[in-house]
């Protein structure tokens, strides 16, 4: 079972970057980034616009009440700024298992490394304190951004969910890609491989 406290303010930081809970008050901090173009392009949960970024929060924070998700808002320690967002979302604790999503930044922020502190951060405390077994992701199957970013921190595909998405031109349908970690690969060698890779 996983050892996790919805109620608890957690923190996840080093000294490339701070993840702590999303607020209400965020959509301030996040909405120039919401409103850069192309940025929901790859998500079928739109927040651009202060009204949809608003409902985007506001649904996240219902979610992490709910005890279904725990969202975060991601703060550059280097450039002093707020990035963007991503979530623990897909909570099971029964399976031990959850997945990560909901995943964006702003366009200075892409290529700086600073998913990789990211998702180091979250994949070592979801393992390590939480005590998950699985940690799944995924992306659209055109999103080779996305999919590349989820191999370079240790991820492995583990299939195709036919059909699943809205197409990205908003005309038929379109596929999802599935990714995980587990516990093992993360204690045996990803963990390691991973730091290795992080900017300092």
């Amino acid at each position: 079972m996983l050892d996790f406290n919805f109620s608890q303010h957690y923190i996840l930081e080093d000294d490339f970057v701070l993840l702590r809970p999303l607020h209400i008050e965020d959509v301030n901090h996040l909405l120039p980034i919401a409103n850069e173009p192309n940025i929901w392009d790859y998500s079928f949960v739109k927040g651009d616009g202060l009204q949809n970024l608003t409902h985007y929060i506001q649904s996240a924070i219902n979610n992490r009440k709910a005890k279904r998700e725990y969202p975060f808002i991601v703060y550059d320690k280097t450039k002093k700024q707020y990035a963007g967002s991503t979530r623990y979302c897909e909570i099971t604790p029964i399976l031990s298992a959850i997945r990560i999503g909901y995943t964006w930044y702003g366009s200075v922020f892409r290529g700086t490394g600073l998913n990789k502190h990211c998702k180091y951060l979250m994949f070592q405390f979801a393992f390590e304190t939480m005590k998950a077994k699985r940690i799944g992701l995924g992306a659209y199957v055109e999103n080779t951004i996305s999919i590349a970013a989820m191999q370079s921190v240790g991820c492995t595909q583990e299939g195709i969910l036919k059909s699943i998405f809205p197409a990205v031109n908003g005309q038929g349908r379109t596929d999802g890609v599935l990714f995980s970690i587990l516990k093992e690969e993360w204690d045996a060698e990803e963990k390691g491989k991973l730091k290795a890779k992080l900017r300092h």
